[in-house]
């Protein structure tokens, strides 16, 4: 018998999977593949995560900026108290101080009728020194007297204690002052007592 000089190949068949496998090619996407339906889920995810973190951003962003303007007005809002701190500090201290002026003029206007008699010179010129300067200290803190005699009655400055015919000056006019009024900066320290005109009956 003669021996086959023939041998037999190994032939294998190569399916289309183990192709891809071997050559790297992709294969047709399997829509029923659980590992693809997880990464489009995972992708749906990542966006809603992403657009609630923007969202919150935007709000973090406007609360802040709410805060700062809060700080803001807070801080314009001390320095005016401050401001009207410092201005009328010494209110009650320099309104006290009147007393002393009207004083003052009062001895003044007295003591200018009885010169030469009773009072002396020296005195009188001692009295209006004192004047002069509690006057220029009341000046430096921004006391200043209200004119009030020959103006229209002013509710707001003047105090009428009573009434007079007058027919020199227009009715509701300031025709006397018992006591001179002044203000601090912009702010009514003391009204001015005065007498205010009346028409005829």
């Amino acid at each position: 018998m003669a021996e086959n000089s023939f041998k037999k190949k190994n032939i294998s068949i190569e399916t289309e999977d183990d192709f891809n496998a071997k050559t790297g090619a992709a294969g047709p996407v399997d829509t029923d593949n659980p590992s693809e339906t997880n990464q489009t889920e995972n992708k749906e995810q990542l966006k809603e995560q992403l657009k609630a973190a923007q969202q919150e951003i935007s709000q973090g962003r406007d609360k802040l900026l709410r805060v700062s303007a809060e700080v803001e007005n807070y801080k314009k809002r001390m320095n005016r108290q401050m401001d009207e701190f410092r201005k009328y500090a010494n209110e009650a201290l320099l309104k006290d101080l009147l007393s002393v002026v009207d004083n003052l003029e009062r001895a003044l206007t007295t003591s200018g009728k009885d010169i030469g008699e009773i009072t002396p010179a020296s005195f009188i010129e001692g009295v209006e020194m004192t004047l002069a300067e509690i006057l220029k200290i009341l000046s430096k803190y921004h006391v200043t007297p209200i004119e009030a005699l020959g103006k229209p009655f002013d509710p707001v400055f003047h105090e009428a204690v009573m009434q007079e015919e007058s027919d020199a000056e227009p009715e509701n006019t300031v025709i006397k002052e018992f006591q001179k009024g002044y203000l601090i900066h912009d702010r009514l320290l003391r009204p001015s007592m005065v007498v205010v005109s009346k028409g005829k009956n």
